[in-house]
């Protein structure tokens, strides 16, 4: 006699119910709900992520929803709505891990939310910016999270109220779009005043830029003027460094400047941690030791700032909450087009690293 084996899933529950005709059928709702011991109506607001669902009754309709290998029908549940079920996200640049980073918390959240994210880039060109916000809103998306590197102001204003828009960064819009930002002052200013409280009297700054690209790098700028007049050291514009991007080589390249001088810098700060991971390198080619010779700070709390050599001191933005909260606007905005623009700060961590105390360094995450 040869035996059966019920197919399963990956967690052990049957693929599907049973008609009465002995077919297999997909799980339903309903179904959902039974098990879960919930109504009909808290697995939809799960499946959507809203958020009045208690913790404990969201983790059963998940589990729920798992041992059934239960499919929503976004397709159909989006035309009841009259929506796409799509969001967009609107980036620089994808291969800066900070931009990667940022991205991924996005799809995770968007996923939490039942949305479907879609990921544009648009290499911080103003023309591919106003395009890119036109077309997706136009054609596409319910709605978009931006970060502009070229659009401000005026330019930027232009090209709002087509479609739902939350803004990344430190593009105004005159309050016409909900704002997710860091206190870049203040963080700035935090990782400079650290790097004299070491002992450094000549602090570069590597990341200024010119027009159009004003709005994160000036207030970065401006925190790091703050920081050396509040410890007593001169200002001097030859250890501030323009770089056209944010790379790896323009912060090498930077760093081969500020040597060349005659009074090259015994610390910088450099405006993300790309260019900070290029000045290392620079030094290391020179043969300078880290911190001991010149001590590095960078800026974004990506994840290869740990395991750099030495590790990367830096400024880490709560990459998680940015997302968390700019979706959130989103989706109200979506809801309610008419509210007032909202603007949120999101905090951010100063991680001290090898990189400008030695290896007895707090090693931070």
């Amino acid at each position: 006699m040869t035996a059966v084996k019920q197919q399963t899933t990956r967690d052990g529950a049957a693929p599907g119910r049973k008609r009465p005709d002995g077919a297999a059928r997909s799980a339903t709702v309903k179904d959902v709900a039974t098990l879960a011991g919930v109504s009909p109506k808290t697995v939809s607001n799960v499946i959507n992520g809203f958020v009045h669902v208690s913790p404990a009754t969201r983790e059963r309709v998940q589990r729920a929803i798992r041992e059934l290998d239960y499919r929503p029908n976004r397709v159909a549940r989006n035309l009841r709505r009259g929506t796409t079920g799509m969001i967009g996200l609107v980036l620089p640049e994808l291969d800066v891990p900070y931009f990667a980073e940022l991205g991924r918390h996005f799809l995770t959240t968007a996923e939490e939310h039942g949305r479907t994210l879609l990921i544009e880039q648009t290499l911080g060109d103003r023309e591919r910016e106003a395009a890119v916000i036109h077309g997706l809103g136009d054609q596409i998306v319910d709605g978009m999270v931006v970060s502009p590197l070229a659009l401000h102001g005026s330019a930027l204003a232009g090209h709002l109220g087509a479609v739902p828009l939350v803004l990344l960064g430190e593009r105004p819009s005159g309050g016409l779009a909900d704002h997710v930002v860091i206190d870049n002052v203040a963080a700035a200013k935090e990782a400079v005043t650290h790097l004299a409280r070491t002992g450094r009297r000549r602090i570069a700054a590597i990341g200024l830029q010119p027009e159009p690209y004003i709005g994160t790098p000036l207030l970065r700028r401006t925190g790091y003027r703050q920081a050396l007049e509040e410890a007593g050291l001169p200002l001097d514009p030859r250890l501030e460094r323009e770089t056209p991007r944010y790379h790896l080589r323009e912060g090498a390249r930077a760093m081969e400047v500020l040597l060349e001088q005659a009074e090259p810098p015994d610390a910088v700060f450099c405006f993300n941690d790309a260019l900070a991971l290029g000045a290392l390198r620079t030094l290391y080619e020179r043969g300078l030791r880290v911190p001991d010779d010149m001590a590095v700070m960078g800026f974004d709390g990506i994840e290869a700032a740990r395991y750099s050599t030495p590790s990367l001191s830096t400024v880490a933005p709560d990459k998680s909450a940015i997302a968390r909260r700019a979706v959130d606007l989103l989706l109200e905005r979506i809801d309610a087009p008419d509210r007032p623009a909202q603007e949120v700060v999101v905090g951010y961590t100063l991680h001290i690293r090898e990189s400008t105390e030695g290896r007895a360094a707090r090693t931070g995450h």
